[in-house]
This record gives C-alpha cells, sequence and structure tokens, in this order.
C-alpha cells in the first residue's frame, strides 16, 4: 500500500470520528441526557436541551443584506462539498479484482487459473528488471474474463518514458499475453521519476 492511500483513509476516518462526535453531541441534547443523567457538556457548545438552537434569530439574518443569491450560493456549496465527500469515500475502497485468471483462454484447460496477485507480482518483477526502472508496482482489476493492469514505474534519473514503456510492452505486458491468453492485456502506466540532487560543478 502506498503512502497516498494511507493518508487519504486517514484523513477520511478523522473527518469521520469528527462527525459522528458532533451527531452524538446533538443527539445527547436532543434526547435531554445531560440533564437526565447529570452529564456535563462540552465548555461553549451551545446545544444542551431540546430547546436550544443551533442559530439565532439573528445569526440567521445577518447575511440578509447580501441579496437573493447568497443562501442558494451557501447551499450549492455545501451540496457540492458532500458530493466530493462521497466521491472521497467512494475512491478509498479496494476496486474489484479478479480471483484467478483463465490460463489459455476461456474456460481454462482442465480448471487452470493464475491468480490475480500472482500475475501482478510477476509483471511487476519483470517491470522492475527493465532498464531505467528502479521500482514497479502491479494491481489487477475487473472482471475475470476482462482483467486489467494498473502499472506504476518509477523511473531512474536516466530512464526515459518513451524507451521504458516501448519495453514494458514488447516484454512484461507481451509476456502476460502468452501465459494467459488474454488478448491483449489492457494496462495504464503511471510513470514518476526518482528525485535526485543536482550536482555542483567543481
Amino acid at each position: 500500500m502506498t503512502p497516498r492511500p494511507v493518508l487519504n483513509r486517514t484523513l477520511l476516518a478523522l473527518t469521520g470520528l469528527v462527525l459522528l462526535g458532533g451527531g452524538l453531541l446533538i443527539i445527547t441534547a436532543g434526547l435531554d441526557l445531560y440533564s437526565s443523567r447529570n452529564l456535563a457538556p462540552p465548555a461553549g457548545w451551545p446545544l444542551t436541551t431540546p430547546n436550544d438552537i443551533l442559530l439565532s434569530s439573528a445569526d440567521r439574518v445577518r447575511w440578509s443584506h447580501q441579496g437573493w443569491w447568497w443562501w442558494p450560493a451557501v447551499i450549492a456549496a455545501l451540496v457540492l462539498l458532500a458530493a466530493l465527500a462521497l466521491w472521497w469515500l467512494m475512491a478509498q475502497l479496494p476496486r474489484r479484482h479478479p480471483g484467478g485468471i483463465p490460463v489459455g483462454g476461456s474456460p481454462p484447460p482442465e480448471g487452470v487459473e493464475l491468480r490475480a496477485r500472482t500475475l501482478s507480482d510477476a509483471i511487476a518483477t519483470e517491470a522492475g528488471a527493465l532498464p531505467g526502472v528502479q521500482h514497479a508496482n502491479v494491481r489487477i482489476t475487473g472482471r475475470l474474463a476482462h482483467p486489467r493492469a494498473h502499472i506504476t514505474l518509477t523511473l531512474t534519473p536516466q530512464g526515459t518514458p518513451e524507451e521504458v514503456l516501448n519495453t514494458l510492452c514488447k516484454g512484461p505486458l507481451r509476456t502476460a499475453h502468452q501465459s494467459t491468453g488474454l488478448s491483449p492485456l489492457p494496462a495504464e502506466a503511471r510513470l514518476r521519476v526518482t528525485a535526485h540532487k543536482p550536482r555542483r560543478a567543481e
């Protein structure tokens, strides 16, 4: 797992905890649990009884002089924010990946199948050994009959993207095609360059 998905899921978990905590505080006030259970509300929290309101009349009319467009714009911004949060959540969910890929076509001869993880590891190992490639990461997603390879290559400072892509297609991807009989194996490649410090002229 790369650091970026870990960071995204950590931020998503923290956001969920904050929203959950706020919801519990609102429910506690709505059920009047502070009084019935002798609980102390957080300092400065405005909702402590069922009769309390979050926005007073003064707060609601504070921006009325902005014009008719103000509240529709606020609502649209909140809807957009909710849509982006939902998209962010869906992006963190693991993509469906095939369990076993038929070898030699479909149906495979005598039930022979290749695990998707095994195929991705084999492609990553061969791609990582290509000239100009420092590291390779491969994931196989999609349906059983139509898998797709997602390849991330970290290039060395001497690596050329065009040459690396050509050798990737003629090497690891062609080998995967010959091993599984998939015609051809769709692939998405992302290239990164190793960070290096520039040399100073002496």
